[in-house]
């Protein structure tokens, strides 16, 4: 059973950091796009929205795209981007079985938005 296509109504940005060097030699980590994908985004429930009132401005949320064989790859050290938003990703799990779909947790803080 797959994931419903017309759910996945929002275009997401997958990034990766690319550590290059910068004239003084310096370690200098540079947001790398990697591609984009059609995901599914779920709001997080009342109770984690008081949760991460309490941490501060943040916005929790997951997204649900289609396993690939670029998807398979994200970690926790990938973002994403939404509209303005740059989310940090916190959590990915497989949803809808084996390669096919996945769940990435994230979270962007818009008083930090560039």
């Amino acid at each position: 059973m797959g994931m419903p296509a017309g759910a996945r109504g929002r275009r997401i940005t997958l990034q990766r950091a690319v550590s290059t060097k910068n004239a003084l030699n310096e370690d200098v980590k540079q947001w790398s796009t990697l591609a984009t994908r059609w995901a599914e985004k779920l709001d997080v429930s009342d109770g984690e929205q008081l949760r991460a009132a309490q941490m501060g401005a943040t916005i929790t949320t997951r997204f649900q795209v289609l396993h690939d064989s670029l998807t398979s790859t994200l970690t926790a050290r990938d973002r994403l981007l939404l509209g303005s938003l740059v989310y940090e990703i916190s959590g990915i799990k497989e949803v809808g079985g084996t390669n096919v779909g996945l769940e990435i947790t994230a979270t962007a803080r818009p008083d930090l938005q560039p």
